[in-house]
């Protein structure tokens, strides 16, 4: 374990710790709200996140979204109400910023698939490969890349890239799939995959369809292949929020994390939105991000109080994790 992330467990151990002396009827709004503005803080929070946290966030969107956001913050403190490889995005393009986020444990199975040292070893095999990584990877990852995408702006980035020039896309395989039969790209691809998205059970999905025939189904592309090839939309979270606006059809099955559907009722309050069912049967037979749903108002505003566990990263992969990403926001912004 690196030094930093030895460190940064033990902050979150002492908050962990804290945790238990926190008032049970302390106002967590009114109290993080006060905090925000003693301490110049800004709250950025994933779609993914509770509703809670969404309502108190100065800013909910998507991974380009908040990376675009995290750019451009002038606070002195980012609290990444998200998960661990978004706190390091925003680490890395604002550097000068103490960048918290509530939960450090609060990873993801997609970036946790692919390691910095394994990517390195991979790509000696294709040496001719520009390496493009989706967001969800860690700074390691990204130092190793030569661009940085979104599902946002995958195809995008995609296109910019010569059409003869040979790609590593990483580290999620259903995305890559997909934006190579969007292209006609001959991408190789990591095997790596979202759990969340993997959990969607084409059976049921059937089922349910056939019980509301008139409801369009829209889907994350990090979705398997055989759940796409149904979906009447398929796109980044924002895209599919997007999508349900403005669509003139009023029911809605969603195939992404279920965390979406608080903002997307917000957007469209006269829509009929059904989430998509998974394998197993859980609390609301939908997909959930374990590691999104690891973040609560209690632990953001602890976080808030003590500025703790803070997220950093070594300098030296900073500025080559910045590199690829820069590449991307200024590609996306044209």
């Amino acid at each position: 374990m690196n030094t930093d992330l030895a460190k940064a467990k033990a902050q979150l151990e002492e908050v962990g710790y804290l945790a238990i002396e926190t008032p049970k009827t302390l106002d967590f709004v009114k109290e993080i709200n006060r905090l925000k503005k003693e301490k110049n803080a800004v709250i950025l929070a994933h779609y993914y996140q509770e509703p809670e946290i969404q309502d108190i966030a100065d800013y909910v969107g998507d991974s380009l979204g908040l990376s675009q956001v995290a750019a451009t913050v002038e606070a002195d403190i980012i609290v990444f109400a998200g998960v661990h490889f978004m706190a390091e995005t925003a680490k890395i393009l604002n550097p000068i910023k103490k960048v918290l986020l509530p939960d450090l444990k609060a990873g993801c199975s997609l970036a946790e698939s692919c390691s910095a040292e394994d990517l390195a070893s991979f790509k000696l095999d294709y040496p001719k490969h520009v390496v493009v990584t989706y967001v969800n990877a860690s700074a390691g990852v990204k130092a190793h890349s030569d661009l940085v995408c979104t599902s946002s702006n995958a195809e995008k980035i995609i296109a910019s890239i010569p059409k003869d020039q040979p790609i590593i896309f990483a580290p999620d395989k259903n995305l890559g799939a997909y934006i190579n039969k969007q292209t006609g790209r001959d991408m190789v691809l990591w095997d790596g995959a979202c759990v969340v998205h993997e959990a969607f059970s084409l059976d049921k999905l059937v089922a349910l369809h056939l019980e509301h025939p008139d409801a369009k189904m829209i889907a994350h592309p990090e979705s398997e292949g055989h759940i796409l090839k149904i979906a009447d939309y398929i796109g980044s979270t924002s895209g599919m929020i997007d999508y349900v606006k403005t669509n003139k059809s009023k029911k809605f099955i969603v195939a992404t994390e279920a965390g979406i559907l608080f903002k997307m009722q917000q957007e469209a309050p006269d829509k009929i939105l059904i989430p998509a069912p998974v394998n197993e049967d859980n609390t609301c037979a939908c997909s959930e991000c374990g590691y999104m749903k690891m973040n609560t108002m209690q632990k953001l505003y602890l976080c808030l109080k003590h500025e703790l566990p803070e997220v950093t990263v070594d300098e030296d992969i900073r500025k080559q994790a910045l590199i690829p990403i820069e590449r991307m926001l200024e590609i996306s912004a044209k």
